[in-house]
């Protein structure tokens, strides 16, 4: 039993931590937590200031608390891959811009490339956006990638610390592209490129396409398989007795243009592409398109798909990196970390589509959940995409 002195002793932390609980409750919520638990009084008032203490911060804005009191690291600087503009200087951009209407706001925000994304960066923890055209310009004549390109590397150029840049490919037209990725490369200094899935339903796995990864692999470069809408008669497959607007989602990111992603690089890798360019670097969003979650059975069935010079798990392992863009939960991020290679996970967001702030949520809960050392969660949140890419996060 407590003593009337110990008591007494202990009244003014019991106080501070009813203040604490207060404001845990109403100061600011940008902040969510690192763990399910919530706010939860217990008889022992010096629970409160305990590392060990079953307490849920809600909030990271408080004047109260530094991050010594509530026990809880500086952020790390994020570096983000799947950040995405739009131009408005491409030829007919309202052919383009027609699809972004559903998302209130969203063209808005594509159509910046200062303030209002630099603020939201800021906000957020993102040292640095790595920036690609949305949607893809793969079936447009290659002067309006140049001219979208071009555009991009001014804002770069104004943001040398904050950002960097995908290039778009006219993939509709292998030999223009690849030279369009050179000049880009070499000239403009982007650090990749980002390119749409299909063109009109045909993936790239022809060799006609072939002369776009034989440069990436040249310039030592990543290529990002970026979803797009499905082609016609794929688009009709995800109809049927519900409405028609749940068979576009079904069809496009409620889940089909992430599957056909990864059936995509299925079909890259049983074409031969690995072997003929064994070096090169492809990047899938998405927590992988689906690609770690079946990863067990591709590899025992993927050995009837001809004589390659490796295994399927081999060139996952060496030559795919995937990123955490717009899907965000610790239960699927088990299960790539059991079976990926933790230096090709990535963090990115598919910002605007997606909020930065759903992302830093995301990394606090990944970084709480022990599923990861604090080296590794650094290694996810900005290391290997400064390995991958070249680029450096601001401290």
């Amino acid at each position: 039993m407590f003593s009337i002195e110990s008591i007494l002793r202990m009244l003014p932390m019991f106080f501070l931590a009813l203040t604490v609980s207060a404001y845990a409750h109403d100061a600011d919520r940008t902040y969510r937590s690192c763990t399910p638990h919530t706010v939860t009084l217990t008889m022992n008032p010096i629970a409160y200031l305990s590392p060990e203490s079953p307490i849920q911060w809600e909030f990271v804005n408080s004047k109260l608390l530094t991050e010594k009191a509530h026990h809880i690291p500086k952020m790390i600087p994020l570096i983000s891959l799947e950040e995405h503009f739009f131009s408005t200087v491409i030829d007919n951009p309202d052919t383009y811009s027609e699809q972004f209407k559903w998302v209130p706001g969203v063209l808005d925000k594509l159509q910046d490339l200062g303030p209002i994304r630099l603020e939201n960066m800021d906000t957020n923890g993102i040292s640095l956006q790595v920036i690609s055209h949305a949607p893809g310009l793969g079936s447009a004549p290659p002067a309006e990638c140049i001219t979208a390109n071009d555009q991009l590397s001014k804002a770069v150029s104004e943001n040398k610390t904050r950002f960097a840049g995908f290039a778009v490919l006219p993939m509709a037209h292998p030999d223009e592209a690849a030279t369009e990725l050179r000049r880009c490369i070499k000239e403009l200094g982007f650090v990749g490129a980002l390119v749409d899935n299909h063109i009109n339903g045909q993936h790239y796995d022809d060799k006609k396409f072939w002369p776009i990864f034989e440069a990436a692999q040249e310039l030592d470069i990543p290529i990002y398989l970026h979803p797009t809408w499905p082609a016609d008669p794929l688009a009709q497959h995800h109809q049927g007795n519900f409405p028609t607007s749940a068979g576009i989602s079904m069809g496009s990111s409620g889940w089909g243009w992430h599957s056909d992603v990864g059936l995509h690089t299925l079909k890259l890798f049983a074409s031969g592409l690995f072997d003929t360019y064994p070096r090169l670097k492809i990047i899938v969003g998405h927590f992988g398109e689906m690609l770690p979650f079946m990863i067990e059975r591709i590899m025992i069935l993927s050995k009837r798909w001809g004589d390659r010079k490796r295994l399927f798990k081999e060139v996952y392992d060496e030559n795919i990196w995937i990123t955490t863009s717009g899907v965000w939960g610790v239960a699927p991020m088990a299960c790539i970390l059991r079976n990926t290679k933790i230096e090709h996970v990535l963090y990115s967001v598919d910002y605007p589509f997606a909020k930065n702030e759903d992302g830093v949520v995301f990394m606090e809960e990944l970084r709480g959940s022990g599923l990861v050392t604090e080296e590794q969660f650094e290694m996810i949140g900005y290391k290997n995409a400064e390995k991958l890419l070249g680029v450096k996060a601001v401290q």
